[in-house]
């Protein structure tokens, strides 16, 4: 069946969807992954914005408010960073500090979501683990269980104020993590989510989607109905990521490089064997000898 071409995400969170008018293209994305429906009133200013290279290039992110006032955090990150969950606890605590005057009641503190779309693994491999048993939507909560029993606590509305009508069985106020790294997914779809990350993936919506928000998504990040001068400032954002991941993938392979040198040195310091060195480095005998 037909398919159609779509910007990628990344580039979509900065020029298309900060525009209030698209809208219900998140709405649709958060529909599939929250399972409730999710109304959109604002969207502001992010850490994205800032004139940074590698924030412009790296990370991606967009944050937007919902009716009931919960803030959603979106990104999309290319590459690794060492302190990644550090860094994720740090944006949505930051969040939520930003956000509350000081003398404020506790009342104004709002549910945080960060939903993290990745180009990167951040699971252990697990010796034995096959992939087809590898998750590529992982998600993190805060939940209280009996220390005992091990029973799932339902936490009392009565000490969470201005939730009390909420007819939920679990109220939860702390900030909920989504991390879904998008190589992992094997194009496999058997939902709505899955239809939105294969989107994501390959930036292509296919015609036989029908998730709710998915042809909004294909025709308003329709790279054909770009008028040029919008395609040439997409092909600009291409070409410099490019170069971005470029440069970052070097500065990573001369980091090897430089560790790989220091482990043959202690090793020849031991009168460790070349053919030992060779195999615990990566180097090359001429390497090793010339150290």
């Amino acid at each position: 069946m037909a398919s159609r071409k779509i910007v990628s995400f990344d580039w979509a969170i900065k020029n298309i969807l900060r525009d209030k008018a698209n809208y219900d293209v998140l709405e649709g994305f958060l529909l599939a992954l929250l399972k409730e429906k999710i109304t959109i009133t604002d969207i502001v200013e992010s850490e994205s914005n800032q004139d940074n290279k590698m924030m412009k290039f790296n990370r991606v992110d967009i944050l937007a408010i919902n009716s009931k006032g919960e803030h959603i955090i979106i990104e999309v990150q290319y590459s690794p960073e060492q302190n990644y969950f550090k860094r994720l606890l740090y944006g949505t605590s930051k969040d939520i500090v930003d956000n509350i005057q000081v003398g404020e009641d506790y009342l104004s503190v709002k549910k945080v979501y960060s939903i993290s779309l990745i180009y990167f693994d951040v699971e252990a491999k697990s010796e034995g683990l096959d992939s087809s048993d590898r998750d590529y939507v992982y998600h993190g909560k805060v939940e209280f269980t009996g220390l005992h029993n091990g029973n799932k606590v339902k936490i009392n509305p009565t000490y969470l104020v201005g939730y009390d009508k909420i007819k939920k069985d679990d109220i939860n106020i702390f900030p909920e993590y989504f991390i879904i790294p998008l190589e992992l997914f094997n194009d496999a779809i058997n939902d709505d989510l899955d239809e939105w990350i294969y989107a994501f993936k390959h930036h292509e919506v296919k015609e036989e989607f029908k998730a709710t928000g998915i042809k909004e998504l294909g025709e308003k990040l329709d790279y054909i109905s770009m008028d040029a001068e919008q395609q040439r400032r997409y092909n600009k954002y291409l070409e410099d990521l490019a170069s971005d991941r470029g440069t970052l993938e070097l500065a990573e392979l001369k980091a090897e490089k430089k560790n790989s040198f220091k482990i043959a040195r202690n090793l020849k310091e031991l009168n460790a064997p070349i053919d030992m060195i060779i195999k615990a480095t990566g180097l090359s005998k001429t390497e090793i000898e010339e150290l």
